[in-house]
């Protein structure tokens, strides 16, 4: 449905975002995560067709966002993460103009306005005017204007930016209700959304691609969390001592002088079968150790290594 192929964003001499691969299939709901100025902004814009790439292709439904724009646009609907509201406009007045900007008029656009209002729970409020609406009665009319054209693909910014909590779980109830419809691109920074309403999660870090994966992949995936002091050159020993471990990350060193390492096995390999073994080799390494435990990963501590990889990768650099 999507496909983000090398696609570079540059500002100038600043780099938005560097090299992105990505896939999104039909049906799927994805999370695109990250810190802000991650680069996941921008990464929408070039997807609808709103900014061009510096380098690389995006296809949507096998059509090119830049030589077939307009087409690709008829297939998305898109919330920014301010929502184009006009706040002098009714709700229902709004949602027509926006309706006839789309092609849609006479019975066919009213059918339309009348399918977006029930899909966002706003009948209601159709006659009230926008500015006089609660932020999250506004979000919903953002993706009201979104969803009107029946897209076959939702891009939503932040769509739950500065709710309160009972909008925020609101919200989130109605992008699964759109998603059985709908395949569903959303960013944000907030872990929790990621986990209430996605299937996958795409993260980017200092617009890079750190991570593609399901969720439920993400979190099933179990670690060695490992604490250690006086400790010399531990990552090369310990990858030529064990023949089935992934990867081993420097996190970081606490107020006692320990370092933290993430140790990450192979897929057909229990971490837990380690322990002994990591222990021993402290002892014949002369390693203080000061912590050695099983970690079933979650999106928090996920994203916690994932920044600190970046981060050790960036100093060595």
């Amino acid at each position: 449905m999507i496909t983000v192929q090398g696609v570079t964003k540059r500002y100038g001499d600043l780099k938005a975002v560097s090299d992105l691969n990505f896939n999104i299939e039909t049906g799927e709901i994805v999370g695109l995560l990250g810190q802000n100025g991650a680069g996941k902004t921008t990464c929408m814009k070039m997807i609808t067709g709103y900014l061009e790439p510096s380098a690389g292709t995006i296809t949507v439904d096998g059509l090119d966002v830049i030589r077939q724009r307009t087409q690709v646009q008829s297939l998305v609907g898109y919330l920014p993460e301010s929502a184009p509201l006009y706040p002098e406009m009714r709700v229902e007045e709004y949602l027509k103009f926006i309706a006839e900007l789309r092609g849609l008029k006479g019975r066919k656009g009213q059918e339309a306005i009348n399918e977006a209002l029930e899909a966002t729970a706003l009948t209601a409020r159709r006659k009230q005017e926008i500015s006089t609406l609660s932020k999250g009665y506004k979000q919903r009319v953002g993706i009201a204007q979104a969803i009107i054209h029946q897209p076959s693909i939702l891009i939503l910014d932040e769509p739950t930016n500065g709710l309160d909590p009972v909008q925020i779980q609101e919200i989130r109830s109605l992008i699964k209700r759109l998603a059985k419809d709908t395949t569903i691109l959303l960013s944000t920074h907030i872990l929790s959304e990621i986990e209430a309403v996605c299937d996958r999660v795409v993260i980017l870090i200092d617009g890079e691609l750190a991570c593609d994966s399901g969720l439920e992949d993400l979190l099933s995936q179990a670690s060695v969390s490992l604490k250690l002091k006086d400790a010399q050159d531990v990552e090369q020993k310990l990858l030529d001592h064990f023949d089935h471990l992934e990867a081993v990350s420097y996190l970081t060193q606490d107020a006692d002088g320990f370092e933290q390492y993430l140790i990450q096995v192979k897929e057909s390999v229990n971490p837990s079968a380690l322990i002994s073994d990591l222990a021993e080799l402290c002892l014949k390494e002369n390693w203080v150790l000061g912590g050695l435990s099983v970690e079933t990963q979650s999106l928090e501590s996920a994203f916690r290594n994932l920044m600190s990889e970046h981060i050790a990768r960036a100093l060595e650099s």
